[in-house]
């Protein structure tokens, strides 16, 4: 490659200056390889990954003179800061570590080498991504997309209101039993991950279309008077979450949405409303079916985020 030579051993504009590892460690390579897929029987796609991500840091290292066994911590924070200068993401610089780390574990326990250099080097912390949200404009825009003089339309209202104002999951939702809601109390029985049970209010707009939708649409649905699904499929049996993720993705096209909606998107919409309104934090654990507080503490960066976008467009200083 003819492109002039930084001091850090990449090409000015920042590409590497090796476009194949020198025989040795190409050697080194192959082996490593070989011994994972006779070790640990990974797949082709898994075994390509980690030869080229051993490949382009044995060019980087080349490219200064060093190669992979020569190679030492100093090195390896070195290239981690290249890493950081093109912008690469945090999630392939920690699969890259964990490939380096075996690679090199295998090498200490092939008596090539007698020191790790991935030692004491953590992999960079990854920002946990937010979930989407809807405003609160998108989910009454949506609420109000199915066509409820059909019997699957008011099914889907019905579920969709009851999505949004309790929060449920929606394997939660779709395997709904009638024995499991008490419209007396204004709560649902609800058994979540790991077969906790946890009692949800429900909202009286909910309530109301539950109510309507069991008594004016569901008889519709429903082929089998034992049959004790709440919301049944077209066929009169539980619905998948598949099913329903399809549903609410025409009522989004309908409601003429531009990010067509899943549903756990509403539960998400249902926490950080909560939050907005001022709900406490553990509140809001408890509807959703959290066992950590710090599940839910996600929720709070939206809502402060939201709070700032208020703050900038109302304060006379914002």
């Amino acid at each position: 490659m003819t492109s002039e030579l930084s001091t850090d051993g990449a090409s000015a504009d920042g590409r590497m200056t090796a476009e194949h590892p020198s025989p040795r460690d190409a050697e080194l390579i192959e082996q490593y390889i070989d011994a994972l897929w006779l070790e640990k029987g990974l797949s082709k796609n898994t075994l390509s990954s980690y030869r080229r991500d051993l490949s382009i840091y044995a060019c980087w290292l080349n490219s200064r003179q060093r190669d992979l066994l020569a190679a030492g911590r100093t090195d390896l924070l070195s290239y981690l800061n290249w890493r950081v200068r093109q912008r690469m993401k945090a999630s392939s610089t920690s699969r890259l570590l964990s490939c380096l780390r075996g690679f090199y574990r295998h090498q200490l326990r092939e008596g090539v080498l007698s020191e790790d250099p991935t030692l004491q080097v953590e992999s960079p912390k990854r920002g946990r991504p937010l979930p989407k949200s809807l405003s609160e404009l998108d989910v009454e825009a949506l609420l109000q997309a199915p066509d409820t003089s059909d019997a699957l339309g008011f099914r889907d209202r019905a579920m969709l209101e009851m999505l949004y104002s309790s929060g449920l999951r929606v394997s939660e939702l779709v395997g709904l039993q009638l024995s499991q809601i008490n419209l007396r109390q204004g709560v649902i029985r609800v058994v979540g991950k790991g077969d906790k049970e946890r009692l949800v209010p429900l909202g009286d707009e909910a309530a109301d279309w539950l109510v309507r939708y069991i008594k004016q649409a569901r008889p519709a649905l429903i082929h089998d008077a034992h049959n004790e699904v709440v919301f049944p499929s077209r066929r009169g049996q539980q619905m998948t979450r598949q099913t329903f993720w399809h549903r609410i993705k025409r009522h989004g096209l309908t409601a003429g949405m531009e990010q067509l909606p899943s549903p756990h998107v509403l539960r998400h919409a249902f926490a950080t409303h909560l939050l907005n309104h001022g709900a406490d934090l553990r509140v809001v654990q408890l509807l959703l079916g959290h066992s950590d507080l710090s599940t839910t503490q996600i929720y709070t960066h939206i809502a402060q985020h939201r709070l700032q976008s208020l703050h900038k467009q109302h304060h006379p200083r914002g």
